[in-house]
């Protein structure tokens, strides 16, 4: 089920309801949100219930067998390791099968063999890299004694299933949903309201912006082989702006939409393209994602406390895993490639990238060093995506040495191909964004409307905001595209 549905706004309304006024105990709302989470994702395709069961089942199992067999350290490496083997393995046939034989296939292809009898016609699980990950972050904490492993099904079930983030995040940590679960829940008005804010917001940024942006770069992107540099560059920055906020647009309407039921959920952006440095940009966008990646792969690697060249090996080897998450094409992993040679980089010049106080800190604009330091890490952002939007590496090489060629300065021929593109309006509706999210950058999310701020004392303004922003999504409302993030 979409969240720019129809039909998600009927159900989620009626799954409020139920869990406030009718489920109101602890165990019987945990088994609301079950149901409805199945049903929720479901929706889309009701074979995967019994694959996201399965994941489930076995993780609460390995907690359990952990639990038993507490100092035999032996017994439990190997129940772990199990439950890793076997999410890891499910993980892998559904998404990388094809992918694996394929390129086998090529490899043995300059032999004369062929494995073209062996690749199947797999449908990827929608969110299954999420609900995975979580998975596998309950059975890596219990063995490492994070938290203590839970006896109630019911309530592992909603922590793995909890449909605000199931499909495509915030990738929640044991440790901070689990235990939500398992406590009374009370509802709190302001924190619903505050809920509602942020989901309105996501609202605004998948469909006004994310959708319209997405029209415009299809179109110029089918054909990017005749378009001018400047073209591409415009083509590539709207991309830019597309997946953001059809990305932190998603991450919004589900941590609102959790404050809806009393539940918190973890912060995945905190406006990225304010960001000084690549490394920042790193610890502002897809937090869950970064941050279980670091805790998980990199600190077990030896993190930063290694020589400098062993940490240069254990970013390479953490953002070619986090390119080929993304998915079963080469173009992802030269994406998180290259995103690790630039954190390289930083830590070979041994560039301070730890600010003690956001940008711009007690200013209205940013001073000359930080506007330069915003656009270059900007600019770095967009070359990067042209490698992730890409098709194959061919592409992505094409694409990127046009935007560099000569035809990036014919700005007569740029302007008569962006003619009939809606570059206005998703400039005026970008321009607008970033206005609210400068203004706010120092809050939870953009219309965290409370305090003494700029947008916080003046209620005419608020609902002027509101009401802009709720006939902007009701004018795209006809639109029910998918979010990107769904097929990772």
């Amino acid at each position: 089920m979409l969240f720019n549905s129809f039909e998600f706004l009927f159900f989620l309304p009626i799954v409020f309801l139920l869990y406030w006024f009718v489920f109101r105990e602890r165990h019987w709302q945990n088994f609301l949100v079950v149901v409805a989470s199945y049903i929720f994702y479901g929706w889309w395709d009701w074979r995967f219930l019994l694959l996201i069961a399965m994941t489930s089942f076995f993780s609460f199992c390995s907690g359990l067998l952990l639990e038993r067999f507490e100092g035999q350290r032996k017994k439990q490496k190997l129940v772990s390791a199990a439950n890793i083997a076997l999410n890891i393995a499910i993980l892998g046939v559904f998404k990388y099968y094809n992918f694996f034989v394929e390129n086998l296939d090529a490899l043995l292809g300059a032999l004369g063999w062929h494995l073209d009898w062996v690749t199947m016609n797999i449908i990827l699980p929608v969110g299954i890299s999420f609900y995975t990950f979580q998975a596998l972050s309950y059975s890596i904490d219990v063995y490492q004694k994070k938290l203590p492993a839970t006896h109630d099904i019911v309530e592992f079930f909603a922590y793995i299933s909890f449909f605000p983030q199931l499909v495509a995040g915030p990738i929640e940590r044991a440790t901070n949903l689990l235990p939500q679960f398992q406590k009374q829940r009370t509802f709190d008005y302001a924190l619903a309201v505050d809920g509602m804010r942020q989901m309105l917001w996501g609202f605004f940024k998948k469909m006004v912006i994310a959708d319209n942006c997405a029209t415009t770069v299809n179109v110029i992107w089918a054909d990017y082989a005749d378009q001018t540099g400047l073209v591409l560059w415009v083509c590539v920055t709207l991309f830019t702006f597309q997946i953001y906020c059809d990305f932190s647009g998603y991450s919004d309407i589900a941590i609102g939409s959790a404050r809806l039921f009393g539940v918190n959920l973890m912060r995945n952006f905190n406006f990225p393209y304010f960001s000084r440095s690549i490394p920042e940009f790193w610890r502002r966008w897809h937090i869950s994602f970064t941050t279980w990646f670091r805790d998980y792969i990199y600190f077990p690697l030896g993190g930063s406390r290694c020589d400098k060249w062993k940490v240069i090996r254990n970013v390479y080897i953490v953002w070619g895993i986090s390119g080929l998450w993304h998915g079963a094409n080469w173009t992802y992993v030269c994406w998180g490639l290259y995103h690790g040679t630039l954190l390289a980089i930083y830590n070979i010049c041994g560039i301070n990238t730890k600010y003690e106080h956001i940008v711009a800190y007690g200013k209205i604009l940013p001073n000359l060093k930080e506007t330069f330091q915003i656009i270059i890490t900007f600019a770095l952002t967009v070359i990067g995506f042209v490698i992730f939007r890409s098709e194959t590496i061919g592409d992505a090489g094409q694409y990127l040495m046009g935007m560099f060629n000569s035809s990036l300065f014919d700005i007569s021929g740029s302007m008569e191909s962006l003619k009939g593109k809606h570059l206005v309006f998703n400039s005026v509706v970008i321009i607008m964004m970033l206005v609210i999210e400068w203004i706010q950058r120092k809050k939870q999310h953009a219309l965290q409307l409370s305090g003494n701020g700029v947008l916080g004392r003046s209620s005419v303004l608020r609902f002027l905001i509101y009401f802009l922003l709720v006939m902007m999504i009701v004018i795209f409302a006809e639109k029910q595209s998918e979010f990107i993030y769904f097929q990772f």
